[in-house]
């Protein structure tokens, strides 16, 4: 993609192209969980989602052209299948405890949080976001951004540092690299296709390089 022959638009502006690149990536990864290995795809994650989040703060929200939300196009199914795919991959490494929850105040007892559904979360917002981005319509381009980037400041930025604290916890633990006891991770071929039309196999495989 010549960012030089691009339209003059918030859209398609450095910045976004940047953003759209990464959110790409970060879908591919989580609909590859199961050709990677546990240890691999944490080494992944500690460098993918902070790459993340800095690339959305940079964005400031343009404002909206519709009066409605932008197209869902993340199914149930698709959200169930990333979720189960890390909840197989992480184990019970998958559970941790949360401190941003907003029940804490109010709870006696600590609160569990799991990293794959943070993760799954932060995929249906993104898969969303690159679904509508696709359509080439600036319009609800510039509408899939606006919702992509008040949803990052209301809830899934906050997800992202969560899950990263969490695999930051298990990557830097002394024991990484050791599989644990009585874990099997499933290993299956995923046939699930991407919406990132824009990205052949080849370039997705050379700008995930280049990200990670």
């Amino acid at each position: 993609m010549n960012n030089e022959k691009l339209p003059d638009h918030i859209v398609y502006s450095p910045n976004v192209i940047d953003f759209v690149t990464v959110t790409a990536q970060t879908c591919l990864f989580l609909e590859n969980i199961p050709i990677q290995t546990r240890e691999d795809f944490i080494q992944k994650s500690v460098k993918i989602l902070p790459l993340l989040y800095f690339k959305a703060s940079m964005l400031q929200t343009p404002l909206p052209v519709f009066d409605d939300v932008p197209e869902r196009f993340v199914t149930v199914e698709d959200y169930n299948f990333v979720k189960e795919q890390l909840e197989n991959l992480l184990g019970t490494d998958d559970s941790y405890l949360e401190v941003f929850h907003p029940d804490m105040a109010l709870s006696d007892t600590p609160i569990a949080a799991f990293i794959s559904e943070n993760l799954a979360d932060i995929y249906q917002e993104l898969k969303d976001f690159a679904a509508n981005y696709q359509t080439a319509d600036t319009d609800i381009m510039n509408d899939a951004l606006v919702y992509c980037l008040q949803s990052f400041g209301e809830h899934w930025g906050q997800k992202v540092l969560n899950a990263l604290r969490a695999l930051h916890a298990i990557r830097y633990n002394d024991k990484f690299g050791e599989e644990p006891e009585n874990e099997t991770f499933k290993k299956n071929k995923i046939n699930k296709n991407t919406l990132f039309g824009f990205l052949t196999d080849e370039e997705s495989d050379e700008e995930n390089n280049r990200l990670l």
